[in-house]
């Protein structure tokens, strides 16, 4: 199993302190992470897509691009381009350099985003979300699969038989659908052959079983061998050397964090008694020692048979040390544990897949 990390890079008011430290401080420090998470082992590293005050990267691309530089291993993805308000040609251009300046290591992890303020910004209307999504994801298939392009759709110019450069080192650059909990998402991705990225940020893991087997069953009905294509697993969790450590550590920020965006959407804000919940053996919450979280996605495994696991750890901002020693425990002890155990393991035969 790839084992790694995801971010957003927000840029939020320290709930202890109240400090806001600045964004060219915030990528600073992410680098640090990237560097970190790639020296300890670690398989992949994911940047967000955000337009908004409290998130420092709109652009993960060029982010990406300054890691490339600095790492040696790491795969470095998107999570995720907002393709919905974006242009397909830029996005695989800028994946397609950043692919040849890390030696063949970019992904594109697309998605219809979390946040709404892209839209607008680039001239988009709501009204035609998931249509946007769906012309878009066409055309950037399209653009992956040949250097010259004919394609029309009702949102972007036509291209009539026109060729977009560079061409990235990988033939294909892997592109993942990412997918919160629609039916619908599950099933293009299944259908399209496109690996599965699934984000289990709340609830019982075992309540997207049926959205794994879909897949799978979509895949097959599509003609797609569902053996051949990777599912993985995003979640919340942040590790330090003791359970009640890392409880007490994450909670500040996760609440202050969670609470701002449940404002926003009208969510019931969050308590420690939920949160604590969360982080049980049961939860969606990888928040706890290091044994925790190596049983944690051990159960997670023997429920989906998933390739891939990324943890967000700065849910809310964290001090960059606390943050640098939850990777290093991740990259050393969790990792090689869960590799280890997985060895000697076979994944389960879920409904579509036998």
């Amino acid at each position: 199993m790839e084992i790694g990390i995801y971010t957003f890079a927000e840029r939020t008011p320290d709930p202890k302190t109240g400090t806001l430290i600045s964004a060219e401080r915030r990528l600073h420090d992410l680098l640090e992470e990237i560097e970190l998470a790639d020296q300890v082992g670690l398989d992949v590293f994911g940047i967000g897509e955000h337009h908004r005050p409290d998130y420092v990267v709109s652009s993960p691309a060029v982010v990406l691009g300054a890691a490339a530089a600095r790492t040696r291993r790491i795969r470095l993805t998107s999570a995720v381009t907002v393709l919905s308000s974006d242009d397909p040609v830029r996005v695989f251009q800028d994946f397609a350099t950043l692919d040849l300046l890390s030696g063949g290591r970019a992904e594109i992890m697309a998605g219809r985003g979390s946040f709404i303020e892209s839209f607008p910004l680039f001239g988009y209307a709501l009204d035609d979300y998931d249509e946007l999504f769906t012309e878009k994801l066409e055309l950037l298939l399209k653009l992956r699969e040949s250097e010259r392009v004919t394609w029309s759709g009702t949102h972007r110019a036509a291209l009539h038989d026109l060729a977009v450069y560079p061409r990235p080192v990988q033939d294909p650059i892997p592109v993942w659908l990412a997918v919160g909990g629609t039916p619908r998402s599950v099933v293009r991705a299944g259908t399209l052959g496109l690996p599965l990225a699934l984000a289990i940020i709340g609830g019982a893991p075992e309540r997207f079983v049926p959205l794994v087997e879909l897949y799978r069953e979509s895949a097959r009905a599509a003609g797609r061998d569902p053996a051949t294509l990777p599912v993985g697993i995003n979640s919340h969790g942040f590790m330090a050397d003791s359970s009640a450590q890392a409880a007490d550590e994450a909670w500040g920020p996760y609440a202050d964090t969670m609470g701002r965006i449940g404002r926003e959407r009208g969510w019931p804000p969050p308590t420690r008694q939920r949160f604590e919940a969360e982080r049980s053996p049961r939860g969606a919450l990888l928040v706890g020692d290091p044994q925790e979280v190596i049983d944690k996605i051990l159960f997670e495994h023997s429920l989906f048979g998933n390739d891939r696991f990324l943890m967000q750890m700065s849910v809310g901002t964290m001090p960059h040390d606390r943050i640098m020693r939850s990777i290093e425990l991740l990259g050393t002890v969790v990792a090689p544990a869960v590799r280890t155990a997985l060895a000697g393991r076979t994944a389960p035969t879920l409904a579509g897949t036998a």
